[in-house]
């Protein structure tokens, strides 16, 4: 089990296509092609920091945006 961690640690996806797929998964709209795709490619550790940070983002949008119609 170990050594299947070791090797997705090792997965050499980009950025971009690592903030796609996150992006993409956000408004569910990837296919199940793509997702297999997603699985083989990307890191695992890249996917869940991307997703906590375009998570974290999401949020502030959401706080400027009731601050802003609210004040």
């Amino acid at each position: 089990m170990a050594s299947g961690l070791r090797d997705a640690a090792r997965r050499n996806g980009s950025f971009i296509e690592t903030v796609k797929a996150v992006g993409a998964s956000f408004f569910g709209v990837r296919g199940g092609r793509a997702h297999m795709d997603d699985l083989a490619r990307l890191n695992p550790v890249h996917v869940i920091i991307v997703g906590l940070v375009l998570g974290a983002l999401f949020v502030l949008s959401l706080v400027l945006i009731v601050k802003l119609v609210v004040a």
